[in-house]
């Protein structure tokens, strides 16, 4: 598999050994593993990786005594503990690791967030910097390659999407390596909560949100569908987002009486897994979800981007009751701005002057002329 650099690695770097744990997120098969590896290579003497889905370095680290836990870890100066949830109260443990020791520096990585950081939330208070891997992006694509390749995969990244470990493969590969990948690592975290042992009602929910893909989804009704209450599906839903799956875009209002304000939105952080779960690859030509594989596909590399640039925003969707609506509204520095994505849409875009004199925002239309600017 070939190897594309990440943006995140040299923002970690900047953060080590400056007396705080370093936490790296994202969904397993995202490349956290290469990338602290890669980071661990140019410490060649004096790093150190252990797998924390080990049983034996579930029990080297399951001591509070940070003299023991030194023994284990070693006379090392960095360590990285991956997939640290699994180690039963890691919070205490980082906690221990950075009080007495702070000359070491630790990396820990997890692919749920909702598990590695509700126990180490509390603990760590004031003593972490953290960050999300998501997978490849334009921008990292565009960097390792040029962005003539970039145009050359742009329909493959929204049928296949972008998974580094399916960037080179073959159509066929690609296909056996988003089932694998759904098939088993997409629940692992999910299902290792406890009380969620309903596996078919998690990959049912899934294909249910797939297929609402840019529409407003209703509690309500998906806990109908599936036949377990609406507390229940929220619940599972917060899980999924937590554990990289999907994530959500609430409703922009400001009290203005036509708005919808109460609603959200649901999206996928890749679409080649998304695509698994309906089991549809089909070219964009004949696919009768191109829009909304487009919005999905802008707003999640928009995300990446912001966070590559480090820009701290807020993210929407709008509409109105009488339908008039905007895919996307970013609200940072004091301004609001919103763009709606069109995929095969030539004709010019006139944007609901209801938004634009109401806020005093500009709109813009991303298209497939100018989505880089936009998105890399």
């Amino acid at each position: 598999m070939e190897f594309i650099p990440r943006t995140i690695e040299n923002q970690v770097k900047e953060k080590l050994f400056k007396g705080k744990l370093v936490i790296i997120y994202g969904a397993r098969r995202t490349g956290k593993t290469t990338l602290v590896k890669n980071i661990l290579s140019g410490y060649p003497h004096e790093g150190k990786y252990y797998d924390c889905e080990s049983i034996m370095v579930e029990h080297g680290l399951s001591e509070r005594d940070p003299d023991k836990i030194r023994t284990f870890l070693g006379n090392h100066k960095l360590v990285v503990l991956d997939e640290a949830q699994n180690i039963p109260d890691i919070g205490r443990i980082l906690k221990l690791m950075v009080d007495t020791y702070p000359e070491i520096q630790i990396i820990a990585t997890g692919s749920s967030s909702f598990d590695l950081a509700q126990k180490i939330s509390e603990p760590m208070t004031g003593r972490t910097f953290t960050f999300i891997l998501y997978p490849l992006s334009l921008a990292e694509i565009k960097s390792h390659k040029d962005m003539l390749f970039v145009e050359s995969k742009l329909e493959n990244i929204l049928r296949f999407g972008s998974y580094p470990s399916i960037f080179d493969l073959s159509e066929d590969d690609i296909r056996i390596e988003l089932g694998e990948i759904v098939s088993k690592y997409l629940y692992k975290d999910v299902l290792n909560f406890e009380g969620l042992r309903k596996s078919a009602t998690i990959k049912n929910l899934l294909r249910l949100l797939a297929l609402q893909l840019g529409n407003e989804v209703s509690y309500t009704e998906l806990s109908t569908q599936l036949g377990i209450s609406r507390l229940t599906v929220q619940k599972y839903i917060d899980i999924l987002e937590q554990s990289f799956v999907v994530f959500h875009l609430e409703a922009f209002a400001r009290n203005r009486r036509k708005e919808i304000s109460k609603s959200i939105k649901i999206y996928f952080y890749d679409l080649g897994v998304r695509n698994s779960l309906v089991e549809n690859y089909n070219r964009m030509e004949i696919r009768n979800d191109a829009g909304a594989l487009w919005e999905n596909f802008c707003i999640v590399e928009r995300m990446k981007s912001n966070a590559a640039a480090r820009r701290s925003v807020n993210f929407y969707f709008w509409r109105t009751y009488d339908k008039k609506e905007i895919d996307y509204v970013e609200e940072g520095d004091g301004k609001i701005t919103g763009f709606e994505f069109k995929w095969n849409s030539r004709k010019p875009y006139y944007p609901p002057q209801e938004f634009v004199k109401g806020y005093s925002a500009a709109v813009e239309k991303i298209d497939r002329s100018n989505y880089w600017k936009f998105l890399i």
